[in-house]
This record gives structure tokens, C-alpha cells and sequence, in this order.
């Protein structure tokens, strides 16, 4: 008898200029998680229900072409920086650096060709006994407009217990902003199986960051106490989404008791019997309801509409390039910009 490998590598497609795209799967115990090169892209996540039927819970797409595409950053690495920085521009001791405007007048995710447009090289491993795969790229000086040239690597690992692992690490050369994420969408109830309005969540977050109308942060923390920004108690994810503005893509300040590593997020889902929690070395968390998927063609012909999918995205709070009142999410030459996120799933037996 030959053990199961708990690493496969699939062909996933073939890029324009000729290069291969691969699919890394990481097997433990009931729990298979898949990965690709392009983008350091969090394809699937099976894992079985309380009737042992296993589903996939991540939405994305079956062949690399729907990646390749103009897509929501379905399970991107996203890089240099996630989420929004106003007006598309910070200054680095004085001096000012412009970046790609791709969401409005501001730039978002890392610009129009971030991390997630690019085939990261990778180092199959093992973690502490577990399947691992490392990816890594470097970002050079100017790509985006940003100074400094990056080397950036995330290592996946996964245990027989149901937790996946992402291990970030970046390094630069040039002082610059650094907020690196996974932007995986999640459904417990498998992807293309209903909304996720009915998912339970429970957060440990006293404060978020209210908005303007552009989705950038007025700079003010704000508590969540008599609002529908409020999960400090576990409540359906649909309860309050009117009051919400239809949908939740708000930052949430993870509670200091909380770090590190110390769960911050349970969500569950009653019919499958599935819960994950989420824990993080990051200061905080975009929680986000899928507001504009809208007709997307997923897996198997699924169709992902608005409320498919949920993310937590743990990250530097946005625009802090240019807050000094936040966290500072600036990296120095001879320093490791060394974060942790970990996605832990089971099921009721």
C-alpha cells in the first residue's frame, strides 16, 4: 500500500507567453485544499458535512481562464497593498509617490497588474509535518508606483485537523507600505449552494472604521455598540444588512485580546453542520457580503450573485499610508514584515 501523497501538482493551464500554471492540492485527514501559481490563488476547499457529503467551499472557477480574467480577486494573494489608498498617492518622507487609480479616483488592491496578476515561483515543503507549498515573487522598484523593491512570499500549510495556515513574509530594500492578504470567498454551504445570510457570525470587535462614499475610512475608529456593525454576539449575517447599506465591506479592529493568533471570528452554517474560525497576528479585518457579485459563472456552472460568498480579509487598515494615527503599515530596509493568518474548519459530528 502506497500512502496517499499529501501534496498532488496538476497542470492548471497554460499562460499566453508559453509559461505552465500549476494546481498544488494539499491533503490532511478529510480536507483538501488546492492552490495555484497564478496569483498564489486559493482555488477550493473540500470538506466533508455532518453527512459526510464533501463540498467545496470556496467560490471561484474550475480552469485557470475565469483567473485569468477580470474577476472579484476570487481567493487572490493580494499585494503590495490591500484594500484602498485615497486618492491613488502617499508621501515617503516627503517625497510623494502615485499609484494606479482602478476604483475610482483611488487604487485598490495593489493596482491595475497587483500580486494576484502574476506567476509566483514555489518550494513544495512540509510545515511542522504538514503539507506546505511556498510561493514567492519579487516585486521590483516602481511596480505600481511603489518604491522599493519587495520580496514577498506566503506559505500554505495544512493540518489533518481542518486548519489552513497562511504564513506571510516580505522584505524590502526601499522604505514602503506593505499589506499583504488572502481574498478568499467563502460559503459554508458549498459554493453556488444559496447565500450566505443565514451564516452565523460572531466577532470580536469592539471598533470598525467608518466610511466615506468612496469606501475610504473618515479616520476615526468607531464603536459597533447599537449598530448593525455589532457581531460581538453571534447573529445571522442577513439580520441587519439593511441597516447596514445593503451589505457589509467594512474594516473591523480585531480586539488586542485577540492577538495573536487567538480566534477573532466563528462563522457557522446550520444545515452542512460546517463552522471555521479565524485567527490572525493583523490588526484588523475586512469583512465583506459579496455586494457586487453580480452573474458570475463559478464552479461547475454556479452562479454567484450578490451574498454568495463571504470574506474575511485580515489586513493593515486601509489608507494607512496615509494615517498616521493608524497602525503604520510602512516596511524599512533590514526589517521582516512577518504576518500570520489562519482559516481553521470542522464539523459537527
Amino acid at each position: 500500500m502506497h500512502a496517499e501523497p499529501k501534496i498532488e501538482i496538476k497542470p492548471f493551464g497554460i499562460l499566453s507567453e508559453g509559461d505552465e500554471v500549476l494546481l498544488f492540492v494539499l491533503k490532511a485527514g478529510d480536507f483538501r485544499a488546492a492552490f495555484s501559481n497564478w496569483g498564489a490563488t486559493w482555488t477550493s476547499f473540500l470538506m466533508p458535512d455532518t453527512k459526510g457529503q464533501r463540498h467545496d467551499i470556496i467560490l471561484g472557477f474550475s480552469t485557470l481562464s475565469g483567473y485569468l480574467g477580470k474577476h472579484p480577486y476570487f481567493g487572490s494573494t493580494v499585494g503590495r497593498f490591500a484594500n484602498r489608498i485615497r486618492g491613488a498617492k502617499f508621501s515617503v518622507d516627503g517625497r510623494e509617490y502615485r499609484l494606479f487609480a482602478n476604483n475610482g479616483p483611488n487604487h485598490l488592491h495593489g493596482g491595475r497588474r497587483g500580486f494576484d496578476k502574476y506567476l509566483w515561483n514555489y518550494e513544495v515543503s512540509t510545515l511542522n509535518g504538514e503539507p506546505a507549498v511556498k510561493f514567492f515573487r519579487t516585486s521590483q522598484d516602481g511596480e505600481e508606483g511603489y518604491p522599493g523593491t519587495v520580496s514577498a512570499e506566503v506559505t500554505v500549510s495544512l493540518s489533518e485537523s481542518g486548519s489552513l495556515r497562511l504564513k506571510y513574509l516580505a522584505t524590502t530594500d526601499a522604505k514602503t507600505p506593505v499589506n499583504l492578504t488572502n481574498h478568499a470567498y467563502f460559503n459554508l454551504a458549498g459554493e453556488g449552494n444559496g447565500l450566505i445570510l443565514d451564516h452565523e457570525l460572531q466577532m470580536r470587535a469592539n471598533f470598525y472604521l467608518p466610511v466615506d462614499q468612496e469606501l475610504i475610512p473618515t479616520g476615526s475608529k468607531a464603536p459597533v455598540d447599537g449598530t448593525a456593525m455589532d457581531f460581538r454576539r453571534a447573529k445571522a449575517i442577513g439580520r441587519d444588512i439593511a441597516q447596514a447599506g445593503g451589505g457589509y465591506d467594512f474594516c473591523y479592529v480585531i480586539d488586542p485580546e485577540c492577538l495573536p493568533l487567538k480566534p477573532f471570528a466563528t462563522v457557522r452554517e446550520h444545515s452542512s453542520g460546517r463552522s471555521m474560525t479565524v485567527a490572525t497576528t493583523l490588526p484588523a479585518v475586512q469583512f465583506y457580503t459579496g455586494n457586487n457579485l453580480a452573474g458570475i459563472v463559478g464552479k461547475r456552472g454556479s452562479i454567484y450573485d450578490r451574498y454568495a460568498g463571504f470574506c474575511l480579509e485580515t489586513e493593515m487598515y486601509p489608507d494607512s499610508p496615509n494615517r498616521q494615527e493608524f497602525p503604520s503599515p510602512f516596511l524599512m530596509p533590514g526589517e521582516k514584515w512577518e504576518h500570520e493568518t489562519v482559516y481553521s474548519f470542522s464539523v459537527n459530528k
